[in-house]
């Protein structure tokens, strides 16, 4: 049998590990093979409007809370979403959606209930702008989906989100910071003298040292943190529940850590540096753009001083 197929990986990994067992005749057992199909096959929900739109959540437990709380396994950052707006049980073989007693109601397929058994394609609507789709789909799909949802929203050269997801995780970050009372951290940071090295070496070398600098960036920041590619050599990172001092300690490990980094552009290995802005959210910033703003005129401060170090923006 050809392992080649497009089956999927499981199929294909479980064969490798544990080949299934064949007749007398060396023929593999089909019902085993078709229970493997079967276990590569899972329930998810797509999310098709709203602001997490073509994200997926895979229905891989008995339970699973949808809602705008951050505990939330399938967490909607939208005002008209109940913290805890309903529930997917798994009860045998079925799934069902159940209403928690949200505010604005949970409707399928434009129908308002309290519980209902879901089928192949229903559509399940919360709040008043954020529906999701229940599929059935092999895992293949799954990651397929998966990918296309991520390459829409990360740049493809660092592996930094892009511009739109920050703005968007942005503004949700500042709603979350300004209803609980807790502290945000924004770094803004860019490549000292970036220009050069395009002049100097060529676009080709620019676009090695922006992929590395992703990579050494990325193994900075916390899972919970907001890595993103603002334009060109800029950089930006929100940074949730960290204090302003707190943030100076990371603007400065980042700075550390770019020094000390050689970035390989093929003939040559260049040593370069950042300078880095720091910004806490305050009552007093009207909106997010204002936080960029005061993140952005400590990083001309920390350039205006010498580059190669951080600024921080002033507390009101």
């Amino acid at each position: 049998m050809n392992r080649g197929t497009s089956l999927g990986h499981e199929v294909t990994d479980w064969f490798d590990d544990d080949p299934p067992p064949e007749d007398e005749l060396g023929r593999t057992k089909i019902t085993t093979f078709a229970a493997v199909l079967e276990r590569s096959v899972r329930a998810h929900l797509l999310v098709l409007t709203g602001s997490e739109t073509g994200r997926i959540f895979p229905i891989d437990a008995a339970q699973l809370i949808v809602g705008r709380s951050h505990r939330a396994e399938v967490n909607l950052d939208d005002d008209s979403i109940s913290r805890s707006h309903c529930r997917i049980l798994r009860v045998g073989v079925e799934f069902i959606v159940e209403d928690m007693g949200s505010s604005n109601g949970t409707y399928v397929n434009d129908e308002r209930i309290t519980r209902v058994s879901l089928k192949e394609g229903d559509k399940l609507r919360v709040g008043e702008t954020t529906v999701l789709r229940y599929a059935l789909g092999d895992r293949l799909e799954e990651r397929f989906q998966q990918q296309l949802y991520d390459a829409a929203l990360r740049d493809a050269l660092t592996g930094a989100y892009n511009k739109r997801y920050f703005d968007d995780a942005l503004a949700k970050e500042v709603r979350f910071a300004s209803r609980h009372s807790t502290t945000l951290c924004l770094v803004m940071f860019d490549i000292d003298h970036f220009k050069r090295v395009n002049d100097t070496h060529g676009h080709l070398a620019g676009d090695r040292v922006l992929e590395k600098l992703g990579q050494v960036t990325l193994d900075l920041v916390r899972s919970e943190d907001v890595f993103a590619r603002y334009g060109g050599e800029e950089f930006v990172i929100i940074a949730r529940g960290i204090s302003l001092e707190q943030g100076s300690s990371f603007a400065e490990r980042v700075r550390r850590c770019v020094e000390g980094t050689e970035f390989d552009i093929g003939e040559q290995c260049l040593r370069l540096t950042v300078s880095l802005g720091v910004a806490l959210w305050q009552p007093h910033m009207a909106t997010p753009t204002d936080f960029v703003v005061a993140a952005d005129a400590a990083l001309y401060e920390a350039k205006e001083a010498g580059r190669n170090r951080f600024a921080l923006a002033p507390l009101r």
